[in-house]
């Protein structure tokens, strides 16, 4: 079971996620459509839908990106800045 908070991520930004990837050390791959893909050196993939800057995700979107694509947890979160 999940102990990260999804309510207090509710107002995360398309962009916000993204720059929070970069800093973790994902680096853009490729593009197809609005679906910017974003690869780590220890073979993990992120795939973020970017439709605008300002968009905000569903909490089941965006639990499936920072849980099981990205592997973060609670203390990844805060250290990358995403939970004060």
């Amino acid at each position: 079971m999940s102990t990260i908070d999804y309510s207090r991520l509710r107002s995360l930004k398309a962009r916000d996620l993204i720059s929070a990837v970069i800093r973790d050390g994902f680096e853009f791959d490729r593009q197809r459509g609005s679906h910017h893909h974003y690869y780590h050196i220890d073979n993990r993939r992120v795939t973020i839908s970017f439709h605008s800057p300002a968009e905000t995700f569903p909490p089941k979107t965006l639990k499936r990106i920072i849980e099981v694509q990205a592997e973060w947890t609670e203390a990844d979160l805060r250290r990358l800045k995403l939970l004060k």
